[in-house]
């Protein structure tokens, strides 16, 4: 998926699907919370929409064949959220045209959520609530 432009999970969607080998899409939902330690400035930040820390609540896999569009996976998230803020999301390859299995994924999903966890997420597409990709920034 390199070179391409995504701006939205359909765009992200129609790139997995225009691939030569079969994508599983690795997903992790995170909402946003102001950090223990935080000061009052930090805190008012937040308060209004800036700073804070992700905290990944759910991580789940799916070839980017059964995603049908992002309202979908919104919705079918509601059975198993009651909030998300941020979709961290990694693509993984298949292999002559057999596309990974769930066990496969197992491993990059954890080193996925350890990475998201420690704060290293310049390596995944983060998508808002309203399934358009943002940039994140450390800070």
């Amino acid at each position: 998926m390199q070179g391409m432009t995504l701006r939205t999970f359909k765009d992200l969607l129609d790139a997995a699907q225009s691939q030569r080998e079969p994508q599983r899409l690795l997903m992790v939902f995170a909402i946003a919370e102001a950090p223990l330690d935080a000061t009052g400035e930090e805190k008012a930040a937040f308060e209004r929409g800036e700073g804070g820390a992700l905290t990944p609540v759910v991580c789940v896999d799916k070839l980017a064949s059964e995603l049908r569009s992002f309202e979908a996976l919104e919705l079918e998230s509601r059975e198993a959220l009651s909030r998300w803020d941020i979709l961290f999301v990694a693509a993984l390859d298949g292999r002559a045209g057999v596309p990974p299995n769930a066990d496969e994924a197992a491993g990059p999903l954890r080193m996925m959520l350890e990475s998201i966890r420690a704060g290293r997420i310049a390596n995944f597409l983060a998508i808002n609530r309203r399934g358009e990709l943002v940039e994140l920034r450390r800070g």
